[in-house]
């Protein structure tokens, strides 16, 4: 027992240390509308919709719902922080009409969130029960969230070109999902297990798809446009 539990700390530390670097994925984006002093045709909805996801995966790492979760709330907290200035950047430096559908989209995130909470604590009495009813809905959460890398990989197959997905954050993208797989495999707990199970399948989906289109890839099409392209799909895959 004191063996696996080592294990799955030491899976646990290392599966923070990836995920913080999927979180930092947006910081070059971040840094050029703080440059520009503009959001240019950036979406907010990646880090908007990352804010509700760490939240949930937060709120299930507590002992009172999930306990000896803290490597899940370690991460998620991380990333709700980072992710929330995200927002506040592209928040300053939006036209008033995405200013008003960000407060919007938050607003209905964190009244969403209280529900849960209250719902969760009030009615539901075991940690059996809060981490099935938390647990499925972090699930559905990090499922439609996968919507983003598969319109990637769609724009992929479409142009028989990998510059728009690039190679290492694929990479990290896989690297996280195994590792989260082995730390829920250590100490089964299936609500970690299944999303990062395609997050793993996602990532190796990628990387087949790099392989197969990169000879075929024209780099000499304008940065910028791949940046702007990219970043509209950015979202950090398969956190615990």
């Amino acid at each position: 027992m004191t063996d696996a539990h080592t294990a799955r700390t030491i899976v646990g530390i290392i599966g923070n240390v990836i995920s913080f670097g999927l979180f930092c994925a947006p910081i070059p984006t971040i840094a050029k509308i703080w440059k520009m002093k503009s959001v240019s045709e950036f979406k907010p909805d990646p880090y908007v919709a990352t804010v509700l996801n760490c939240m949930m995966w937060t709120f299930y790492g507590l002992p009172f719902v999930h306990p000896d979760s803290l490597l899940v709330i370690t991460i998620n907290g991380t990333g709700l922080f980072m992710e929330l200035v995200y927002v506040t950047i592209f928040f300053i430096f939006a036209s008033a009409s995405v200013r008003k559908k960000i407060t919007i989209a938050m607003v209905i995130e964190v009244i969403f969130m209280a529900l849960v909470v209250f719902c969760t604590l009030y009615f539901l009495h075991t940690t059996k029960q809060r981490s099935m009813l938390i647990g499925i809905l972090c699930i559905v959460f990090n499922v439609i969230m996968y919507a983003a890398p598969l319109t990637v990989m769609k724009l992929v197959i479409q142009t028989k070109s990998v510059k728009y997905m690039p190679f290492f954050l694929s990479l990290a993208n896989l690297m996280n999902g195994v590792v989260w797989v082995i730390y829920a495999c250590l100490k089964f707990d299936p609500y970690i297990l299944i999303p990062n199970g395609l997050g793993t399948l996602s990532g190796i989906t990628q990387l087949v798809l790099y392989a197969t289109y990169y000879k075929t890839t024209n780099w000499n099409e304008d940065d910028e446009d791949k940046e702007k392209r990219y970043s509209n799909a950015e979202i950090e895959l398969g956190k615990a």
